[in-house]
């Protein structure tokens, strides 16, 4: 949900949402610009270095073996066949090879334990083993059909396969297992694997000996070191409203070596007899969420770690969400939210305070 300005040049306008960003591939004199498709969405990744290597090819593989472990839309990843078990998978299954032998299933893994910590930290705000519910409310794997006859029953049969206290890591010399603690019970990392990526990307850069970069994968962002223009980079968060343009800017913000996600319920949503639901499900309650809160953008050092706040803060609500944020300083946040009479209002961590005055 944002997009990068270099000076006076614009150089794209980005939605967390869309998945029909423009493939292209650009070159100047101050930045290399390499862009795909990737988890649904797009990628963009741009970066100062006095070398004329490409770095595409790489990135296309990493991100292709990331999906083969967290992606639920690929039947044979890693996290398909998690959910598709009755009990178990294999932390040496190979997606690749579709077989289990010498595999570590890192991404995976750094997944699933990341998932867990903002699941404790966030008060099961966050869960990841939410995906019963979004099948059922046709926002996941399954086929995409809005419910028009709210099963009440239904979904309590279905919250008895939600918390992540439901699913344990057992390690050993030969990888170990995931276990389900009850058979039903299926993981979705959608909520936190874009931010992963964007790290592993980064991570991919650095290696590489290129400090200054921007990665962005549908909305999800980190950035290092300086923008072409020689200072920070400059990131614009879009006004959280239905029919808003892609270039429908709320505010712009400056961010250096550190990482911005931005959650919102206005685009990926349906309406049934005058009822919206959106795609941000409480796990707690098994209903779409609806409150104030109209978009929550997170900054941390990581973005993974910014992508699974965002989603927690969409679910817990602003006051819960401006607790948490002000109480753990290595994050800040930045909401968007509606008042009782309808109008738009903002709040924030005292982190970014003096951004957001100016």
């Amino acid at each position: 949900m944002k997009y990068y300005l270099y000076g006076l040049l614009l150089i794209g306008v980005f939605f967390a949402c869309k998945n029909d960003a423009p493939v292209k591939k650009v070159k100047n004199v101050d930045a290399t610009v390499l862009d795909g498709k990737t988890m649904g969405t797009y990628y963009r990744v741009t970066y100062l270095s006095d070398e004329p290597f490409d770095l595409q090819g790489s990135i296309d593989s990493l991100l292709k073996v990331i999906n083969l472990e967290v992606s639920t839309y690929i039947d044979h990843s890693t996290i398909s066949i998690f959910n598709k078990s009755a009990k178990a998978v294999s932390l040496s299954y190979n997606p690749i090879t579709k077989g289990n032998g010498a595999y570590e299933n890192k991404h995976f893994l750094a997944n699933f334990v990341k998932a867990r910590e903002i699941y404790n930290k966030a008060k099961q705000f966050f869960d990841p083993t939410v995906m019963p519910l979004v099948n059922y409310w046709g926002f996941g794997y399954t086929e995409k059909k809005p419910v028009t006859a709210v099963d009440s029953m239904k979904i309590d049969s279905l919250i008895q396969f939600v918390g992540l206290d439901k699913v344990s890591m057992v390690r050993s010399d030969a990888g170990g297992n995931i276990l389900k603690l009850k058979e039903g019970v299926q993981l979705d990392f959608s909520a936190i694997a874009k931010g992963y990526a964007v790290d592993e990307v980064g991570n991919l850069l650095i290696k590489n000996g290129i400090s200054d970069f921007l990665v962005d994968i549908g909305g999800e962002v980190l950035a290092k070191g300086n923008s072409p223009r020689g200072n920070e980079w400059v990131v614009g968060i879009n006004k959280p409203k239905e029919g808003a343009a892609m270039n429908d800017v709320q505010t712009v913000v400056p961010i250096q070596n550190r990482a911005i996600a931005t959650s919102g319920n206005y685009r990926n949503f349906y309406e049934v007899e005058g009822v919206k639901y959106s795609h941000t499900i409480n796990p707690r309650t098994g209903f779409p969420e609806r409150n104030t809160l109209l978009s929550a953008s997170v900054f941390a050092n990581d973005c993974t770690t910014a992508d699974a706040y965002a989603t927690a803060f969409m679910v817990m609500g602003k006051d819960r969400a401006l607790q948490l944020a002000a109480a753990d300083s290595t994050i800040d946040a930045y909401l968007i939210y509606s008042d009782d009479k309808g109008e738009m209002k903002f709040a924030y961590t005292d982190g970014v305070k003096s951004i957001f005055e100016k």
